[in-house]
């Protein structure tokens, strides 16, 4: 991992009201000195979605921001682009397609300095198929259901911004368990992190995630687990036996290279914006 610290976001994140995501990336990115590039590549609103993040982050205080929304592999290899990240102190990736997000900037100059900002320092955040992007390998597309089987989910390079982990979003909400758990069936030496909507994993470079929001992080270790996979075929369920399954709410930690939750949770007052008294 680099110096800088990620946000993987499980999409639908709070834009309203407490924006406790945004404004700790918003914080993480330097605040009122924070210069912030949000690409919205992946996103089919167009431009529009990177203005919204602008207005965002913008009231949250940062004072620079700078939306970019590359379409074509051309415009990810234009030194514009690139420039306009060279000098971030925070890079936002919005949501959409992550395919259209990977298939676009992947290999590119744009993608290059997005690394080489991490590794100098930078907050990188990316929100639903940001999120997955963040990883060296995503979940492209797939099915839903709590059933893992055989096929479930096409796997496509990613960013490499969070390399070891594989990363699915709107977790709860489109029941997402079972292709998580055929992911890492075929790939254990991934560990799964399953993100909720309007829920954060905050990466440090220390590998330890901090979880923010109001869901859970489902974290699927399957480096001890025996799998049938291998003698599946088609789209039958197949067998998956000894993951280590933990589900974190806000507040807790967890050790992404010893893979093991850390004893002591971070403050309380983290969990949906609540006091710990409440």
């Amino acid at each position: 991992m680099g110096d800088g610290t990620v946000l993987v976001i499980g999409g639908a994140e709070d834009k309203i009201r407490d924006r406790l995501i945004l404004a700790r990336f918003v914080q993480l990115a330097g605040g009122p000195d924070a210069t912030i590039a949000v690409i919205s590549s992946a996103s089919a609103f167009g431009s529009a979605a990177g203005e919204r993040y602008r207005a965002v982050f913008s009231e949250l205080g940062a004072t620079t921001v700078r939306p970019l929304h590359a379409t074509t592999r051309a415009q990810a290899n234009d030194e514009t682009f690139a420039r306009a990240v060279r000098d971030a102190t925070g890079i936002f990736l919005t949501g959409g397609n992550q395919l259209r997000l990977s298939s676009t900037i992947g290999g590119t100059i744009l993608a290059e300095a997005v690394l080489e900002r991490f590794r100098e320092g930078a907050a990188v955040a990316g929100t639903s198929a940001g999120a997955s992007a963040m990883s060296t390998h995503m979940i492209a597309f797939g099915a839903s259901g709590g059933t893992p089987k055989h096929r479930m989910a096409a796997l496509a390079a990613g960013l490499g911004v969070l390399p070891g982990v594989i990363v699915d979003q709107h977790f709860q909400q489109r029941n997402r368990l079972g292709r998580l758990l055929s992911v890492i069936a075929n790939n254990p030496s991934l560990l799964g992190l399953g993100v909720d909507e309007d829920t954060a994993g905050i990466v440090g470079p220390d590998g330890i995630m901090e979880v923010v929001g109001r869901g859970s992080i489902t974290i699927v270790d399957g480096s001890a687990a025996e799998t049938d996979a291998w003698d599946v075929h088609g789209h039958r369920p197949l067998m998956i036996s000894g993951v280590v399954l933990h589900a974190l709410p806000a507040g807790y930690r967890f050790d992404l290279r010893r893979r093991h939750r850390v004893a002591a949770p971070a403050l309380k007052t983290l969990k949906g914006g609540a006091a710990a008294s409440s």
